[in-house]
């Protein structure tokens, strides 16, 4: 059975299709990259599933659950987490002010002092700007502190939008590596990312997204080769 199972779905701004009959499965343990230019609906894809966004028609499922209808806490609670396009921290508060904000429904103070140790461990850059605010930070810092935030509630699947959006290439790379890291954790994720072949490179397995509906889906390895992705996606 998949971790998630995303059927048929179709999701409309004010009547305005966004996505039609998208389909998605993400299984324990794997990236799955999106790929598609600016307004194919990638970014709407990952909120439908979050309950960010309503949809028309369509199933969505996570570990056996239905998710249609379900609000952004209950997602939380289930073990999906997103990892929202530019970052979305608060800036005048602190970074760790700020990562606390990722385990706003725990009341275990010795999971949470944990949890933070091990997200200090994974950046530990954050560790020595904890009382800073968050604006005073670098674009590639404040995305670490995005996705620590992100990953306090120790999700089952780790949504990524465009992690690497605006980053200096040693950044990019890094944000690679943690990508990796993350999933050697045991975590699924979705990447949506412009750089695809980054994104392929670290992924499982990938869906192009064209206006709103699936036009390819394939291994990494069967994307990276496509003609159609190479040319449009790969500058080839």
């Amino acid at each position: 059975m998949s971790l998630l199972e995303v059927r048929e779905l179709d999701v409309a701004y004010d009547g305005v299709p966004a996505l039609r009959g998208v389909g998605l499965t993400v299984s324990e343990g794997e990236v799955v990259t999106v790929l598609g230019a600016n307004g194919a609906g990638k970014s709407t894809l990952l909120k439908a599933i979050v309950g960010l966004v309503p949809s028309q028609r369509g199933q969505l499922r996570f570990n056996g659950k239905d998710l249609r209808g379900s609000s952004p806490p209950r997602c939380l609670d289930l073990g999906i987490t997103l990892c929202p396009e530019g970052r979305r921290l608060f800036p005048e508060m602190t970074v760790l002010e700020n990562i606390r904000m990722g385990a706003y429904s725990s009341r275990d103070r010795a999971a949470f002092k944990q949890r933070l140790e091990q997200m200090y461990e994974m950046f530990p850059k954050l560790a020595d700007r904890t009382e800073q605010t968050a604006s005073s930070l670098s674009g590639g810092e404040q995305q670490m502190v995005a996705i620590a935030r992100a990953l306090m509630s120790k999700p089952k699947l780790l949504l990524l939008d465009e992690p690497t959006l605006g980053l200096a290439p040693k950044m990019i790379h890094e944000v690679a590596r943690l990508v990796k890291l993350i999933n050697a954790e045991g975590i699924a994720v979705v990447l949506v990312e412009q750089n695809a072949r980054l994104a392929l490179r670290i992924s499982d397995r990938g869906v192009v997204l064209e206006n709103g509906e699936v036009s390819l889906r394939g291994t990494s390895a069967e994307l990276l080769g496509n003609e159609a992705v190479q040319k449009i996606y790969l500058g080839g």
